[in-house]
């Protein structure tokens, strides 16, 4: 049997190395791109190459997707990922994690969704790759300690962050028509960006 192929997109190239050496010594065949444009092409190539070669598995079978690409969002790449292989086990990351892109990132296809930092073991755990191990709850439990944080009644800073996030989303990502929108200077908008979610 043939080692399953993952994509990688993450503009972090240390972060991309990282997950890409551990995957390897795994046994995967990894491919890592840092914006959507490379992912797509990726894909046809994937899809090309393959078939000039008359392999069955002309596809992507796994996807790691960091949600936040410089100045775009993936989020409109889930579809293409789930087109290009229905089958494929796709998981998202974030280093700021929201209650609306989560809840749009399954929708448009991502299987799980992990803040960051989220270790190559728990993303293979996300991507039902890899069982926790046995008797160890510690996963489960900070999965329900996670849910519970996030779902509680949230605070107004915090559900300042999700109206930015819904409006950020709204506007395909561009930060400048979010600011108008919002009514807020751009380089304020910049910066509650940049700063990590409030969690009250």
């Amino acid at each position: 049997m043939s080692a399953k192929s993952i994509l990688i997109v993450e503009d972090d190239t240390v972060l991309s190395q990282v997950m890409q050496n551990s995957l390897q010594k795994r046994h995967y065949h990894v491919v890592c791109k840092s914006t959507v444009a490379q992912a797509k092409s990726a894909l046809e190539n994937m899809a090309t190459e393959n078939a000039n070669e008359e392999r069955s598995d002309n596809y992507f079978h796994l996807a790691i997707v960091d949600l936040k690409l410089a100045e775009e969002h993936s989020l409109a790449l889930l579809p293409v990922l789930r087109q290009h292989n229905p089958a494929m086990k796709i998981v998202m990351l974030t280093g700021y994690a929201s209650i609306a892109t989560a809840v749009e990132a399954v929708k448009l296809g991502a299987d799980n969704y992990l803040p960051k930092p989220a270790t190559v073991t728990e993303i293979l755990v996300a991507l039902e790759e890899l069982a926790p191990p046995a008797g160890d709850t510690s996963a489960e439990n900070e999965s329900r300690e996670t849910l519970t944080e996030d779902f509680s009644p949230l605070s107004a800073r915090r559900m300042e962050w999700e109206h930015i996030q819904r409006v950020l989303h709204k506007n395909d990502g561009n930060i400048s028509a979010t600011a108008r929108e919002l009514n807020m200077h751009r380089r304020t908008l910049q910066r509650k960006l940049q700063k990590n979610p409030v969690k009250e």
